[in-house]
């Protein structure tokens, strides 16, 4: 009887081993793949301009061309400026990041992603507003710059308004 429970034992303290090892293994893969992303240099410039064009020369270092494969879905009407639905789509081949301006905010620059390599194109956010401005699109695919822009009207202020 004592040998029964012992092998009973013994096999439970090796499948807590093996389950611990795998444990360590999926953290240790989590920890690399966090600390790699947290290496990618934060555009601290570019969340720091105050006109649209600066914001994206800061960010990429070039300019965007209007395309309608870029799809920007905004009110046309926001009753509350603090808190703006906003999404952005694209069908474009290759697309590694979507920004998201805001032309009459104090800095322009609202959110941006970078979007991993077989990854759907498309973010959403909700953005802070100071009052009716045109919100701009951009999306990077293949080493260009793609944009579409939508006027939004905002009927209560969202930064500070």
């Amino acid at each position: 009887m004592n040998n029964e429970i012992d092998k009973t034992r013994r096999l439970i303290l090796q499948g807590a081993a093996v389950v611990a090892l795998a444990g360590i293994g999926v953290r240790f893969g989590l920890t690399q793949a966090l600390a790699a992303a947290a290496n990618d240099k934060y555009p601290e410039e570019a969340f720091k301009q105050k006109s649209g064009d600066d914001a994206i020369k800061s960010l990429y270092g070039k300019t965007a061309e209007t395309s309608d494969k870029v799809k920007l879905d905004a009110p046309e009407i926001a009753e509350n400026g603090a808190v703006v639905p906003i999404s952005v789509s694209s069908s474009l081949p290759d697309v590694t990041s979507i920004s998201i301006l805001v032309t009459e905010n104090p800095f322009t620059l609202a959110a941006s992603y970078k979007i991993p390599e077989g990854t759907m194109a498309s973010v959403s956010n909700r953005l802070k507003m100071a009052k009716t401005s045109n919100v701009i699109a951009i999306v990077e695919a293949g080493g260009k710059l793609y944009s579409a822009s939508k006027e939004v009207k905002v009927t209560v202020g969202g930064c500070g308004g």
